[in-house]
């Protein structure tokens, strides 16, 4: 298990908010170098990257646009290196139906199948492929509904995007878990 990312390059899609951003920032004060991804606002993005600089790590501001297509252009360097993580970030909604629709339930169901692809396919090359299943982050989306209260969850509260961020890390860290989802929820969904 890598306790020091130094050296290697993190690509976090949706990084300039939210799970993304958290996941950014503990992995580059892991040691890594980081690639932010945004969609839309560019401005937390560039301040993401500051905030990592900050840290003398490298970091860059991208438009990426879907989790195959990531995953598509950063095999090549990973096979050649022999060694790549890879996590997805779904959500409970892809196990329970979630609160939001049947449209974000199924394009979250998605990332797990891609990701038992991946995985089955590049864990002899020293690649691992993961997901994460959060639940009632107090991100934008959660406060912003109405539909959702703490009272929901079991351990009676919203998590926090630092209580994914560390899984993330642990992932990138842990060269022997592949092809799991892991349910950071609160005790919503237990598998």
């Amino acid at each position: 298990m890598l306790s020091d990312l130094t050296g290697k390059v993190a690509l976090v899609t949706g990084a300039s908010r939210g799970i993304g951003r958290a996941a950014a920032l503990a992995l580059a004060e892991a040691g890594a170098d980081v690639a932010v991804n945004f969609q839309v606002r560019k401005d937390l993005a560039l301040d993401a990257c500051e905030q990592i600089r900050g840290w003398g790590r490298r970091a860059v501001a991208v438009g990426v646009k879907s989790a195959f297509l990531v995953t598509q252009q950063v095999l090549p360097d990973m096979r050649a290196k022999k060694w790549g993580r890879i996590v997805n970030l779904s959500s409970v909604a892809a196990q329970t139906g979630g609160v939001t629709g049947p449209h974000y339930a199924a394009s979250k169901a998605g990332m797990h199948g891609l990701t038992h692809s991946y995985a089955r396919h590049l864990f002899k090359e020293g690649i691992t492929v993961n997901t994460i299943a959060p639940a009632l982050i107090e991100t934008d989306m959660v406060t912003g509904n109405l539909q959702v209260t703490p009272e929901i969850v079991p351990v009676g509260r919203f998590g926090v995007v630092q209580e994914v961020a560390q899984v993330i890390v642990m992932l990138a860290q842990n060269g022997y878990i592949t092809g799991q989802t892991i349910n950071v929820n609160g005790g919503w969904y237990m598998s």
